[in-house]
This record gives structure tokens, C-alpha cells and sequence, in this order.
């Protein structure tokens, strides 16, 4: 189990579920859900700098296995297309969270699965971003 981050040890603690769990090779990381909290934005601008915390916060999980986003290989992204955490259309949320994630991964491009739904746990979430990285053998 990697604990990198703060609150990840309550997380496993209290919901019984491990932020990021490696596995032979592969580094299974949980979703992280980008989206405002309290009186945060919801316009694109707003989104684009939640989902840059979502994908530090992972980064930080890569960094604690040594990896970084070359290293991943799936990513699962859950998005809620007509939410309250997010105003404008479904394609200005996609083109946003692209936007971002190509500001942290560079070809060669991950295998990506984008599906919508119609809420997260949190309940102004937006997308919730779940990978899996490879660990090569060092």
C-alpha cells in the first residue's frame, strides 16, 4: 500500500480502502475526484485548476513508487457531464480536463476509458480520475 499524501492514512483507516495499492508491477491508483469545494468556481477556468489538484495529488502518488505519468498505462475517468460542480457543456468539460491532463502526460499516450455518471461521492465532484501504472523492474 503507498500513503504519499495527507488524509490517505484516514482514508484507509476509516473507508477501508487503500488511496493507491501495488501489486506485483502494477500500481493501482483509487480515483481522486477534481470538482469545487465551497464556494470554489465552475467555470472552465475553475475546473482546469481543480483537475491540476487532482493530478498533482496523484502525481505525488506516482512519486512516492518512483514513477511518474510515463509510467501509466490506463487511465478511468468518471465524469458528470450535467452536475452542479461544473457550468457549461459536456464538451467544454472534456476539452478542459484534455487540456490539463496533456499539461502532465506526454506521448506515449496511456490507454483512457471516459464514461459518464451521474454522481460521485463528492457530491459537486465533476470527473473522478482513476490510473494504473506499470512499475518496471529496476
Amino acid at each position: 500500500m503507498v500513503i504519499p499524501v495527507p488524509g490517505a492514512q484516514r482514508a484507509y483507516d476509516d473507508y477501508k480502502y487503500a488511496p493507491a495499492r501495488r501489486a506485483g508491477d502494477v500500481l493501482y491508483i483509487s480515483g481522486v475526484i477534481a470538482g469545487p469545494a465551497g464556494a470554489d468556481g465552475r467555470d472552465v477556468e475553475a475546473f482546469k485548476a481543480q483537475v491540476r489538484n487532482a493530478f498533482r495529488h496523484i502525481q505525488r502518488t506516482l512519486q512516492a513508487e518512483g514513477l511518474t505519468f510515463a509510467d501509466v498505462a490506463m487511465i478511468n475517468t468518471f465524469h458528470v457531464w450535467d452536475g452542479p460542480g461544473f457550468r457549461g457543456s459536456r464538451d467544454d468539460q472534456f476539452r478542459a480536463f484534455s487540456a490539463v491532463k496533456d499539461e502532465f502526460m506526454s506521448a506515449p499516450h496511456p490507454a483512457w476509458t471516459a464514461v459518464g455518471a451521474t454522481g460521485l461521492l463528492a457530491g459537486d465532484g465533476v470527473v473522478e480520475i482513476q490510473m494504473i501504472a506499470h512499475v518496471p523492474k529496476r
